[in-house]
């Protein structure tokens, strides 16, 4: 049985010098804010109506309301616990530790939604006087975080994570929707601590997700297989660094789901913060799609790599998926590596402007090369027309070198650009879901003007950010609260010489 639980049952049988509350006591704290009410109601009526009347009415309500939840959840949240503390019992059990009650009550200042109240918990210290800190089962019940409710915490959460939101406007907007005045030092702790609380489920969650899409393209009606498209990508982050700003290459790669249609059903995120190789990423991406394709019984899906050609998204081509089974049947996974279309086309571009500098010539032979590379041996058309161009003119230094290099680019990745192809099997030509990525989870909450980062607060706010976008949140902090650990209750009158050994 969970302390809460015998909480509960303490309050309805157990204890008759202090019965369950009574009706009559809550509204007593409810009275008051009541007849608030009734005073503003008839004050509204009694003077001329008007919109700035009518403004102020509202804002006045809501201000009430809010005080009426606060003193209501407060009372509430003081009730789990009987008012004598020796109605509770003796001992309890959490982390192996056996714990003996403290006789009296301790205040803590709770944060709500409806603002700031003072909770009187009952602490238990550990018997073996190792060391450890006391605990507060009432508190663990409630299910509080750094002293935040489950319900301000998850709004936190979501604050933290969304876009456009500096640590300051967080900050004001509790203020503002809760009552809440904390300062950055308070935040930064709740974010952490949440960050990490959520980020242990972030895996499961979107493997969930990802199979949820999968069920749904598979069984939609089209003319192709529906396909498990994957990207990454980098993007500079500015680092905060003793004596001024250091930009680094951020990391962020992307899961989606295309159905039979071609339309993509959705994406799951993944995230770090600069880091050499990109390790973390690689194992965090690695993992995903062995799981999916682990829990995934039915016809395998298209599996598409959708990039543009950079360092660590060829080498984790090259080093992972080229050589990547299925985890279940043993057999080579049939990747499609794909160079995405529209860094193609800026070659294209590139080669146009240094073959005819700028102007209508060049706009036009871009645009009809552009056309050629969906076709089939459409990257072989395009090579054999900028070559035979390049024979008949000449090219200042810059030009050609830049030329030069385009044209390399397209000639090396051939084998990458069969668009014609790709397009009929149904796969995706570009990584504009990857590219997207860079800017909705970075550049619109990470790189607001003036904006530098530690890699722990950059992190904090990519694990919340990204189980936003990819529509887990929910999913993953129900977990969270279904996963926190509650103390059980050793028995009422029990000694603690009578407890029998407990596991190591």
């Amino acid at each position: 049985m969970t302390y809460s639980t015998h909480c509960l049952l303490a309050l309805a049988t157990l204890i008759p010098a202090r019965p369950k509350a009574s009706p009559s006591e809550l509204d007593d704290v409810l009275n008051p804010a009541v007849q608030r009410v009734r005073d503003l109601v008839k004050s509204f009526l009694s003077h001329p109506i008007t919109p700035v009347a009518t403004l102020q009415f509202e804002h006045q309500f809501q201000e009430i309301l809010r005080e009426m939840g606060r003193v209501v959840t407060q009372w509430t949240y003081n009730n789990v616990e009987p008012a004598a503390v020796e109605a509770l019992t003796k001992h309890v059990v959490f982390q192996n530790e056996l714990s003996t009650r403290l006789n009296w009550k301790t205040p803590q200042n709770v944060w709500t939604l409806f603002g700031q109240m003072r909770l009187d918990r009952v602490g238990y210290r550990a018997t073996a006087k190792n060391g450890q800190p006391s605990i507060f089962p009432a508190a663990m019940a409630l299910g509080l975080l750094d002293g935040a409710s489950p319900a301000l915490a998850e709004r936190v959460g979501l604050l933290v994570g969304a876009a456009g939101m500096t640590q300051q406007r967080v900050l004001d907007q509790l203020r503002r929707d809760h009552g809440v005045g904390w300062g950055v030092k308070k935040l930064r702790e709740v974010s952490a601590a949440l960050a990490a609380e959520v980020t242990v489920h972030r895996h499961e969650v979107q493997v969930q997700k990802v199979l949820e899409w999968l069920n749904q393209a598979e069984s939609c009606r089209g003319r192709h297989k529906p396909v498990l498209a994957v990207g990454r990508d980098g993007v500079t982050l500015g680092l905060r660094r003793k004596g001024g700003c250091l930009f680094e290459v951020a990391s962020t790669a992307t899961v989606s789901v295309v159905d039979r249609r071609g339309n993509r059903l959705g994406t799951v995120y993944l995230a770090y913060t600069p880091e050499s190789g990109q390790p973390t990423l690689s194992a965090a991406l690695t993992k995903l799609l062995a799981d999916v394709l682990q829990r995934w019984d039915k016809a395998l899906p298209r599996l598409a790599y959708i990039t543009d050609s950079g360092d660590n998204e060829v080498a984790y081509y090259e080093t992972t998926l080229a050589t990547m089974t299925h985890p279940r049947t043993g057999e080579a996974l049939p990747w499609i590596r794909v160079v995405d279309y529209y860094h193609a086309s800026q070659r294209v571009w590139t080669m146009a402007e240094a073959l005819f500098g700028e102007g209508r010539l060049a706009t036009s032979w871009a645009r009809k090369m552009s056309k050629w590379l969906l076709k089939p041996g459409g990257v072989n058309r395009v090579l054999h027309s900028a070559a035979a161009f390049r024979d008949r003119t000449t090219l200042g230094k810059t030009a050609k070198a830049e030329f030069a290099k385009a044209y390399r680019y397209l000639r090396n990745r051939m084998r990458w650009m069969r668009y014609a192809e790709y397009r009929r099997v149904g796969v995706p030509l570009g990584s504009g879901v990857t590219e997207a990525a860079c800017k909705t989870v970075y550049t619109q909450r990470l790189k607001l003007s003036g904006m530098r980062w530690k890699k722990a607060g950059a992190q904090t706010v990519l694990d919340l950010r990204v189980l936003q976008l990819s529509g887990v949140w929910a999913a993953a902090y129900q977990r969270v609260l279904e996963d926190r650990k509650q103390p059980q209750v050793w028995g009422q009158g029990d000694s603690v010489e009578s407890k029998p050994a407990l596991a190591a």
